[in-house]
């Protein structure tokens, strides 16, 4: 059996796929499973998943339509199976799933927005549930395909090499750090499609809470970030202004997770490295606004959510509308009034232990 994982959202959808992954490959473990991916940084975590034969890379976005048509063709039914990852809400997924022709073709089928992405093109179909995480979507999707009920959760999966592990080594002899040190890891980033950045917590208060968590815990800070994010992460580190602060720019996001293996506590928006934090199993502070906790909260490793519990949230949903505030007092009300003594104390609950 040949099956092909279309992993096309993301680098957290992507990882919050990998307990599916893996019970469908101790299922099947003589079946071909591929990946097709259209973000470098989950072609650098796959790559590093031995549940996957082998992944392929394509960027549609810059690729054009001709050219993507073209490879799609090139894969044409070369698969029994194929799955989109949850969630994958785009008619253009579900094209593509369609274009590439397996007989059997594993989707959810969400609540909002499915007639008009075509999910009807996908023929195996789990419905959306609001009070379910995404891992257990992905892991109910592999069930519905294998026609089998699986009586685990895995845990996410993100090996590291020893070459991730070396980098990790090298930036703690440079910078003079050692295990003994507090690290509090920080992620103020997150996607900007579609609005995206409006789920972020504001760059004023992550310096606030490094200054503390400085002053009165004598914490290091590293602040992750991919290339994108560099801005963002520098005008923080400028904010904090202390020699105990660290902007981690690395090769890949490999590299990146070696270093976060080694924080205390990771503080993070709704983000794909707040995954990578759950799948290292570090203590997680995630600050949520306006996306549903049920969705997406730290998977299987200690963690404290930062939330409003506001009347009109979540309301961020898997489609491809823009994320859209409709409050008449203060815009993304959810996010914006979480304050520093909320997440500092969350942080301190942890250090406490």
């Amino acid at each position: 059996m040949k099956i092909l994982i279309l992993a096309l959202s993301g680098i957290g959808d992507a990882l919050m796929f990998t307990p599916a992954l893996k019970l469908l490959r101790s299922e099947l473990p003589g079946a071909r499973i591929e990946a097709l991916v259209m973000y470098k940084g989950v072609k650098d975590m796959y790559d590093r998943n031995p549940d996957l034969d082998e992944v392929y890379y394509f960027d549609f976005l810059k690729e054009g339509a001709v050219r993507s048509l073209k490879f799609l063709l090139g894969l044409r039914k070369k698969y029994d199976a194929s799955i989109n990852v949850y969630p994958s809400n785009r008619k253009e997924y579900n094209v593509i799933s369609f274009l590439i022709g397996a007989e059997k073709r594993a989707g959810a089928k969400y609540l909002r927005k499915d007639l008009q992405n075509l999910g009807d093109l996908n023929n195996i179909r789990v419905t959306e549930n609001d009070f379910v995480h995404n891992v257990q979507t992905n892991i109910k999707l592999v069930e519905k395909l294998l026609g089998k009920n699986f009586n685990e959760e895995p845990s996410l999966s993100f090996p590291l090499t020893m070459g991730d592990e070396n980098f990790a080594l090298n930036f703690f002899s440079t910078n003079a750090l050692s295990d003994s040190d507090l690290l509090i890891g920080f992620h103020p980033g997150s996607a900007t499609l579609k609005n995206h950045e409006k789920r972020r917590w504001e760059p004023e208060k992550f310096a606030e809470l490094g200054r503390r968590l400085i002053s009165e815990n004598g914490a290091r800070i590293l602040i992750f970030g991919g290339p994108e994010e560099s801005i963002l992460k520098n005008k923080i580190s400028k904010a904090i202004n202390s020699e105990r602060v660290y902007v981690i720019e690395s090769g890949n996001l490999a590299e990146s997770a070696a270093l976060m293996a080694r924080c205390n506590v990771f503080v993070s928006n709704d983000s794909s490295l707040m995954h990578i934090a759950s799948a290292l199993k570090l203590k997680v502070v995630a600050i949520l606004g306006p996306t549903n906790p049920y969705y997406i909260h730290p998977w299987k490793t200690e963690h404290n959510i930062i939330r409003l519990n506001l009347d009109c949230s979540p309301c961020f949903i898997y489609s491809p509308r823009p994320l859209i505030c409709f409050r008449d007092d203060v815009l993304f009300k959810c996010i914006k009034e979480l304050t520093v003594d909320m997440v500092y104390e969350a942080v301190k609950a942890f250090l406490n232990r």
